[in-house]
């Protein structure tokens, strides 16, 4: 390996970052218009006993004001890991925060013990499918195009995914 002086690599580095933010930049405009092409999903447990929740009530129960469904179950909130699109979406469409307010959104109402635990962490469409399969409660977000029978679509304010006036595009 040849060892550069460190002006030399820290000069090359500077180079590589700034040929970086256009792609960055490029990558989250693209999934942005891919969103609005495919919305995201709200996908609960098939026996979870609701099928419309309003934006209001979307946001309570991600911010976990809103513990338990209406049959006493415990909510269950699987939000995908961070730097997925799907996150970044949710983080300011439902959330109405940033990856650091969210963060530390967690943390205190942990160290209250507002909760018992916070969201889980999912890391794949697939994960997010299997464990809303699996766990009775369980609410998560995915791609309308991806969506199985196997889980329950709630409507949004009264629309689904492929309506018009659907919030989540």
């Amino acid at each position: 390996m040849i060892h550069l002086p460190f002006k030399i690599r820290a000069r090359r580095l500077c180079q590589i970052a700034i040929c970086l933010i256009p792609i960055v930049a490029t990558a989250k405009a693209d999934a942005q218009e891919d969103t609005a092409a495919n919305p995201l999903a709200i996908v609960v447990h098939k026996d979870t006993a609701v099928d419309d929740l309003s934006m209001n009530d979307l946001r309570s129960i991600f911010l976990a004001d809103q513990q338990f469904w209406p049959d006493r179950t415990r909510i269950i909130l699987l939000v995908r890991a961070p730097q997925s699109d799907e996150r970044d979406f949710v983080l300011n469409r439902i959330y109405q925060m940033s990856e650091a307010q969210f963060r530390q959104y967690w943390i205190a109402k942990m160290f209250r013990a507002e909760v018992p635990r916070g969201p889980k962490i999912v890391f794949s469409t697939d994960m997010t499918l299997d464990l809303v399969i699996a766990i009775p409660g369980s609410i998560s977000f995915i791609r309308a195009d991806d969506v199985t029978d196997e889980v329950k679509v709630v409507r949004v304010d009264g629309a689904l995914p492929a309506d018009a006036d659907y919030p989540l595009k």
